[in-house]
């Protein structure tokens, strides 16, 4: 597996505080978040003025307290409002969503609520950028948003240059807390399967390049799933998300999983990216509705960045699981094992145990349903030809599965290959051995899937 100059800092930096040395997951549980959400600090532009006059409510209706309301309602624990940026919207950012978010926190004070923003990344398109808490983050989210944006300055002024994004990560890599970036629906412009638009894998792995502690992955899952032509607002029929996961993530042998035979770092989530919903004319479900971001931490907003940043997460659609536990053991004397975004460093030809367990919830979905897991895959791989990694798909029905209460748990034995490997995890409500492209008016409620971030397994050289 390919090794990285930055890994020992990363490594630092993952330390846990004093107090959770001794046990660094106690107190930690699944936490349910979303960090793509939009609200009335979207604005519209009334571009007839210089410069352009911000518009309140032009790209969603709904207040940041109302936002926190319904994530809360749909088991939420945390969430990031980003709203979009524009011609100067960093006194937007400022003046109006700040104080807005102050306020949602002191109505919703049990949601963890971080500051961020739709980064409008130059050369490319959009991410989550998710602003670490503390007595600067509002001054860092606009200082971030105003000298590096794409859409900031005021026309004719134009950012839009692959250099000012790298440059953007190089300064936010240095900020004493960094802040974390997710690239938003990264295939929702390629013109067909594998043939990328505005986000190519060479950018992805560029940026990741630059600061792998801040450029910590991508959606899996996009937001927009109520949208019911196009699902996810993927409107080219060529290039769709299949089973509501984008390509790069769904497809097995694809670029995430390139990316992770080069031994990167680099995680998937699930949002909603809420902007109307669906019950108001729109083609959005609210936070929590339909994606939800598990993160194995405790109730607390710096170990919720801590989860993000390294791994300790799945993403799932329609409430089909509500906890995971994916690991790799080593068998025999003395066992030793790593969990999601972990790593195990054992020799080569060393037999290990990967073991999956998922929980299915006791409660119905937003929708009254109340979906059964259908089938679970372990997916392994190795580094092979660039952008072609060595795939094995082991699939697991009810027959092939411990039940135990609401918890179905699977494993898998083999023997760590020369080069290493790294274990990944989905699972459906459906019978489809892979994700079918999504079409138009299709029921997303009965097309649901989970995916675990990876284990990494590295031979030491």
């Amino acid at each position: 597996m390919r090794i990285f100059p930055w890994l020992p800092i990363v490594a630092l930096l993952a330390l846990p505080s004093a107090a959770h040395a001794a046990e660094p997951d106690a107190g930690r549980a699944w936490l349910a978040g979303d960090h793509h959400v939009h609200s009335e600090w979207s604005v519209d532009w009334d571009r007839s003025t210089s410069p352009p006059t911000p518009i309140r409510g032009g790209d969603s209706p709904y207040t940041r307290t109302r936002n926190a309301q319904q994530a809360l309602a749909n088991g939420l624990r945390w969430m990031v409002h980003t709203d979009h940026g524009g011609p100067g919207h960093s006194a937007v950012t400022r003046d109006h969503a700040w104080p807005a978010l102050q306020e949602a926190r002191r109505q919703v004070p049990s949601l963890i609520q971080f500051n961020g923003m739709e980064f409008d990344v130059p050369a490319a398109e959009h991410a989550s950028l998710i602003i670490a808490p503390g007595p600067d983050e509002r001054d860092q989210l606009v200082a971030l948003e105003r000298d590096f944006s794409r859409n900031e300055p005021l026309p004719p002024a134009t950012r839009d240059d692959g250099a000012q994004m790298l440059a953007a990560l190089a300064y936010m890599r240095t900020l004493p807390s960094p802040p974390l970036m997710f690239i938003n629906h990264p295939s929702r412009t390629a013109t067909g399967v594998g043939q990328w638009g505005e986000v190519e894998p060479a950018e992805l792995r560029a940026w990741h390049d630059a600061a792998p502690q801040v450029l910590a992955g991508m959606e899996g899952a996009p937001g927009h799933q109520a949208a019911p032509q196009h699902r996810g607002l993927y409107r080219n029929a060529a290039a769709p998300t299949f089973g509501g996961f984008d390509q790069m993530t769904a497809l097995v042998g694809g670029v995430w999983d390139a990316l992770l035979a080069e031994g990167r770092r680099f995680w998937i989530t699930a949002t909603s990216d809420s902007h109307v919903n669906v019950r108001d004319g729109g083609r959005d479900f609210d936070p929590g509705e339909y994606s939800k971001t598990y993160v194995w931490a405790r109730h607390d907003a710096t170990d919720v960045m801590d989860g993000l940043r390294y791994g300790r997460m799945f993403a799932v659609t329609g409430d089909l699981i509500d906890a995971l536990e994916l690991r790799v053991h080593t068998v025999g004397r003395a066992p030793r094992s790593a969990g999601m975004g972990g790593t195990l460093s054992v020799p080569a030809g060393t037999p290990v145990r990967v073991e999956l367990r998922v929980r299915q919830p006791t409660h119905s979905n937003a929708a009254g349903q109340r979906p059964a897991l259908h089938h679970v895959d372990l997916i392994v791989g190795q580094p092979g030809v660039r952008d072609a990694p060595r795939m094995q798909v082991k699939r697991f029905t009810p027959e092939d599965w411990k039940t135990d209460g609401p918890w179905r748990s699977v494993s898998w034995q083999m023997q760590v290959p020369a080069d290493g490997m790294f274990v990944r995890a989905r699972g459906s409500n459906t019978p489809d051995a892979t994700p079918p492209a999504d079409i138009p008016d299709e029921d997303p409620w009965q097309d649901l899937w989970f995916y675990a971030n990876p284990v990494f397994v590295e031979v030491p050289r």
